[in-house]
């Protein structure tokens, strides 16, 4: 719905979309439960795909966060900029361009592994299109079990709170916003807006979504 609002503020019609969701019966989002719903990939989930493009770009959602479009359309050559993992506004929701980390050599290594398969393209094969990749992407993971792979930001944006706090994240077990002291609390917010830019959202309130609160 915020889409569809920003779409009709740009096209100078702001009032065809209502202000409020309970116009078309849609509830208001529920952003904290405390539920970790974090995954991990493992190795044995990559034994099963047989697509080398599709396992890359699993790797990828798991090691930088990725939405499983930026990991299909990405083109690693042009995105890896050293010391981080530059996005492109096509690549991404919303068209923000993002820039992620790259924090440790396991990154390091995967990035070199991606731009050797993918070449100076993307991670979409030169015979398919992307509609294609993502069809032969959803198959590939159906047939090996993996579900839930937005599962990947959630792990990757808990494992971000713990380097960036040194404490767990509320979803994976740590102490609620409310047991936090006041020096702690500072730092924990600050961690949250480095995640939400990372993870591509404007908004410090969508980590609970990851984090918990």
């Amino acid at each position: 719905m915020a889409e569809l609002r920003w779409w009709a503020e740009k096209i100078g019609k702001s009032n065809v979309i209502a202000r409020d969701n309970h116009h078309y019966g849609i509830g208001n989002r529920q952003h904290v439960t405390n539920v970790s719903k974090a995954r991990e990939l493992q190795g044995s989930d990559l034994g099963r795909v047989s697509d080398p493009h599709t396992a890359m770009s699993l790797r990828l959602q798991a090691a930088f966060g990725l939405r499983r479009e930026e990991s299909i359309k990405i083109r690693p050559e042009w995105a890896d900029r050293g010391n981080v993992l530059a996005l492109k506004d096509t690549w991404t929701k919303g068209g923000r361009a993002r820039e992620v980390p790259v924090r440790n050599a396991e990154q390091r290594q995967l990035l070199d592994e991606a731009k050797a398969l993918a070449g100076k393209g993307s991670l979409i094969p030169a015979d398919k299109t992307y509609a294609e990749q993502l069809r032969r992407f959803e198959h590939q993971c159906a047939a090996a079990g993996i579900h839930r792979v937005h599962g990947f930001r959630h792990q990757y944006a808990q494992v971000r709170y713990r380097e960036l706090t040194g404490w767990a994240a509320p979803a994976a077990g740590g102490l609620r916003s409310r047991e936090l002291t006041a020096e702690q609390k500072a730092l924990d917010r600050e961690a949250r807006l480095t995640i939400s830019s990372e993870l591509g959202h404007e908004r410090e309130q969508v980590t609970a979504v990851y984090l918990g609160r």
